[in-house]
Order: C-alpha cells, then structure tokens, then sequence
C-alpha cells in the first residue's frame, strides 16, 4: 500500500487515490463493522464512507473524510477520498463565495453604466475593490479553518489505514 500526502498547500479540501490489495467487499465491510475508542462515526452508504468526528469532540471547523471504494478486481480496490469539513459548513462557506462573485459582478454592471452616462465610477469600483478584498478575507478563513482542522484530519487519516490495514 502506498502513503497518502495529506498536507496540500493550496487545495481547501485535499483529495488522495491509492490502490489497497483487499476486496472492495472486504473493505466496506471492515469500515461498516468499525469500532473505535475515540468514537469516530462511520456511515456508509453503497460504496461510499463518511467518517465524522464525534459529536462531543466536533468544533466549528471539524473535517470529516469521505470515501469511495470501487474495485478494480477480486482481490483488489480503489479507494477515493477527500477531506473536507462538514456539508453545512461547506455549503454556507460556498454561498459566501457565491454571493461575493454576484456583488462583484453587480458593481461592475453599476461601474460600466455610470462609465457609459458619464458619471462617477469611485463608488462602484472601491465596492468592487471590496468585494475582491472579501474573497481574499474568505480565502485565508477558509485555510485558517484546514489548519484549525488538521490535527483532526490526520487521526481520520489514522483511523482510516488502521482500519485498511486490520485482519
């Protein structure tokens, strides 16, 4: 089995491929009977495999891994994974970004119309200039949340070889 890079520089939410000489069968298995004292939560649903962490333990910025196990043959499976923090968390952090890209986008439209009557721009340019500020704000929040994460996403990373490498 091969090591997964887990410290990704620029990527928010780091993804790994790597090949397991175990059934894809076997695999789903082990993650669906898996116990832990750390009490980490796995639900799996077909082939693909959440594991959070526990409630008690969670924070704001708590990444969770998901995983897809697909087979390549008898004896041998593809696993997909991606770290990530949880879909509420993601989804709101998406709706910022998307928000920030249609006010940019407003400003522009109000810019270009100003230019166009010939009136002054100021306004809507330093409010576009706020909103590229704005994204580079939700950027460094959104790493500042994967290293407040990191020491949680490394026991998943543990907690998912262990499991691999169990029998």
């Amino acid at each position: 089995m091969e090591a997964v890079k887990v410290n990704q520089d620029i990527v928010l939410r780091p993804r790994f491929k790597l090949s397991v000489e175990k059934s894809a069968e076997k695999l789903l298995a082990d993650f669906k009977a898996a116990s832990d004292p750390k009490g980490f939560i796995t639900t799996q649903v077909d082939a693909h495999v959440f594991i959070k962490i526990p409630k008690a333990r969670q924070q704001y910025w708590s990444p969770q891994l998901d995983l897809v196990i697909n087979p390549l043959s008898d004896t041998t499976a593809e696993i997909r994974g991606l770290f990530g923090p949880r879909s509420t968390v993601w989804t709101l952090f998406m709706f910022l970004h998307f928000m920030v890209a249609v006010l940019f986008l407003t400003f522009g439209v109000w810019a270009y119309s100003n230019f166009a009557l010939e009136e002054s721009i100021a306004v809507p340019v330093a409010l576009m200039l706020l909103m590229v500020l704005s994204w580079f704000v939700l950027y460094f929040l959104g790493r500042m949340g994967k290293a407040t994460g990191r020491g949680q996403m490394l026991e998943l990373h543990k907690f998912m070889w262990e499991l691999i490498n169990q029998d």
